[in-house]
């Protein structure tokens, strides 16, 4: 039944879609502001990335020359976060703006979502507008889910909204492994050439909060905190890396996940100073940011990190945290917080109910990291406050 509910729903979303237009603009958009696509200005972006193959769990994929040959210039990739879009369209038009804007400007060859970012009131409808976009501005991208999206584990909803982002033509989501927790445990991998992999990206839905059955079946001795990645996921996640070892050598990857794993706990103490701001511990190298909450980790640490090290990975890189916008390297490791994106709950201008910086202060942005074709990185913070008159 659900393949059949779910061609009804998507079937009347892009009914109610084609129906609001016109009377959006008939309106001048003060009816229908929820159809973002009518009230933003969407630019042709362009890509010279190619899908080569792919299957239920992965893609690969690549930058190429208009001669057909591979191009290794370095692969940009564009990470935003916690867009939290909600019931005030003009900050919701804001946040899509400001997204579209810094695609425009950096040209990325990959978009990737790190949950808590299509959650409106018409979250369905959203998400097949996010589609539509990405195919207009050309761009490829990749979601993975946020602690918000969905309540439920893989509830009809989450389903719903997950096969809307996957049927659209620019996105590489995968639902993945059904045997896994959640929706969208999958991996992209960035290819130089028919037997190198640049950088293999690894998706994760790293759920919400910790609950049966899963606190009995893994031992977890806590009742209550932030959901963490599962034995299982961190079992693919080696299998997975493995594999591709075994087929192309050498493979460095990157991490991706809404819930900071908790390690991001050691690189900032927990003691606050008389500017809001946390110091750091000096467990890591600060590379740059700043940390003003306390890390929203699960209290319970699975071992994902452990694997991290012994798979080759390169770097993690979470959302959650609206006003964390650091990165540092941790044991060889580096540990990211994107730049939240939100501008609809809490930031730096209303933080515990003081506002106390202006807006080009503010930590609202996108993660910028360019994989070169030798597989190392550089990540970059592109705050918005740069596109400020």
């Amino acid at each position: 039944m659900k393949p059949i509910r779910t061609r009804i729903h998507q079937k009347g979303i892009r009914f109610v879609l084609k129906a609001e237009a016109p009377l959006y603009k008939a309106t001048k958009g003060k009816l229908c502001k929820n159809l973002f696509l009518s009230s933003l200005r969407i630019p042709y972006v362009g890509s010279n990335v190619k899908v080569i193959k792919e299957n239920e769990t992965s893609s690969f994929i690549g930058k190429f020359n208009p001669d057909g040959s591979y191009d290794s210039s370095p692969f940009k990739i564009l990470t935003f976060t916690d867009m939290h879009t909600g019931e005030d369209y003009d900050l919701n038009d804001k946040v899509m703006q400001l997204m579209i804007d810094n695609i425009e400007e950096i040209k990325p060859d990959l978009v990737i979502f790190t949950g808590d970012c299509i959650q409106a009131k018409f979250q369905q409808i959203d998400a097949v507008q996010f589609g539509q976009l990405f195919e207009k501005m050309g761009v490829y991208w990749a979601y993975t889910f946020g602690n918000h999206e969905a309540r439920e584990e893989k509830e009809y909803y989450k389903y719903l909204l997950f096969k809307s982002i996957t049927d659209c033509p620019y996105c590489l989501s995968k639902f993945g492994d059904p045997a896994l927790f959640g929706y969208g445990n999958y991996v992209i991998n960035v290819m130089n050439s028919e037997n190198e992999i640049r950088q293999s990206l690894v998706m994760f839905d790293s759920g919400r909060d910790i609950c049966e059955p899963h606190r009995t079946n893994d031992k977890v001795p806590f009742e209550n905190g932030y959901d963490y990645i599962k034995p299982t996921q961190i079992e693919w996640y080696k299998k997975e890396i493995t594999a591709l070892k075994e087929k192309y050598g050498e493979v460095k990857s990157c991490l991706y996940m809404h819930i900071p794993i908790p390690e991001y706990a050691e690189v900032f103490g927990a003691e606050k100073g008389p500017d809001e701001k946390y110091a750091p511990t000096g467990k890591a190298e600060l590379v740059y940011g700043v940390q003003y909450e306390l890390p929203g980790c699960s209290p319970y640490n699975s071992g994902l990190f452990t694997a991290m090290k012994e798979m080759g990975a390169q770097a993690v890189f979470s959302g959650h945290d609206h006003v964390n916008d650091w990165a540092a390297i941790y044991e060889g490791i580096y540990l990211v917080y994107s730049q939240s994106s939100d501008y609809n709950l809490y930031g730096l201008g209303a933080y515990n109910n003081t506002v106390f910086l202006p807006e080009s202060e503010w930590l609202q942005g996108c993660t910028l990291t360019t994989i070169n074709n030798d597989s190392t990185i550089k990540i970059e913070q592109k705050k918005n406050s740069r596109f400020l008159k």
